[in-house]
């Protein structure tokens, strides 16, 4: 009977066990599917962000940084300049040439070029830095310079050669290349000039690039073709001195090269050997 009962308990605790080692392999079971889990719900919010951001509609207008290893580092967001009128008096560039006058002290009176690294040669002053400077700011450094030697000078500056206003047209136009801006010109004209689109352009994507400053460029995208269509040009932008228009391709001419090519006629194939 003692046989029995020791034979009873060892069975009795060797079933103890082996449940005992089910709901542990059980337990780690259910945690690492719990990772498991938790690691693609992860990947899959990941991926619908990614997705997310891919598809959703870009603005017609954003800011483009150019490339500066500087600054690119430090958020974008938080260095982005807001836009501000456009200063339209014309700005002192290299290989630009004045003449510069002295209403009272004529010998001191000639005419300077500026040199390619911003700087003009002056009688009796030596030289002076001036790129970069509207007309009215030139002065006042003229006037500056020379009041070291002068009991305030009184100076004209009449700009002699200077780099004409311009714009460059790229892309899927006839003509690309840097055109002379005379007078007033839209977007629309301009493409005209370039002698207009090719048939591989993409009208409803025409992109204007505008600097801001030297770190930032200011695009927009116009839809001519809508435009055009509705015989409405309101809304056609007039272009600034160094805008540049870009004209990208259609889907068409994208795949138009892995398109088998069928132009041979039946009579050219007879002809034949």
């Amino acid at each position: 009977m003692n046989v029995d009962k020791v034979e009873l308990i060892f069975r009795s605790q060797l079933g103890a066990g082996r449940v005992l080692g089910f709901n542990a392999e059980r337990s780690f079971m259910m945690k690492r599917i719990g990772w498991l889990a938790g690691i693609l719900m992860v990947a899959v919010l990941g991926l619908g962000l990614a997705t997310a951001q891919e598809n959703s509609p870009a603005g017609s207008a954003h800011l483009v940084a150019t490339s500066n290893p500087d600054t690119a580092s430090s958020g974008t967001s938080a260095t982005a300049p807001k836009l501000q009128p456009r200063e339209t008096r014309y700005r002192i560039c290299a290989g630009d040439s004045f003449d510069v006058s002295f209403e009272l002290s004529p010998e001191f009176n000639q005419t300077v070029t500026v040199q390619p690294d911003g700087f003009v040669t002056l009688k009796s002053v030596g030289d002076v830095k001036v790129l970069d400077q509207s007309v009215p700011q030139l002065t006042q450094t003229l006037r500056e310079a020379y009041g070291k030697i002068l009991n305030d000078p009184l100076i004209v500056v009449v700009l002699k050669d200077f780099q004409k206003p311009f714009f460059i047209a790229d892309g899927q136009v006839s003509h690309p290349g840097k055109y002379d801006m005379r007078g007033n010109v839209t977007l629309a004209e301009a493409i005209a000039v370039a002698g207009g689109f090719t048939e591989a352009a993409k009208h409803s994507q025409v992109r204007l690039y505008r600097r801001v400053d030297d770190q930032w460029m200011f695009a927009k995208v116009f839809n001519l073709k809508a435009m055009e269509k509705k015989g409405d040009l309101h809304e056609d932008p007039l272009l600034h001195p160094g805008d540049m228009l870009f004209v990208p391709k259609n889907s068409f001419s994208k795949i138009k090269p892995f398109i088998p090519y069928t132009g041979l006629s039946a009579g050219a194939m007879m002809a034949q050997p």
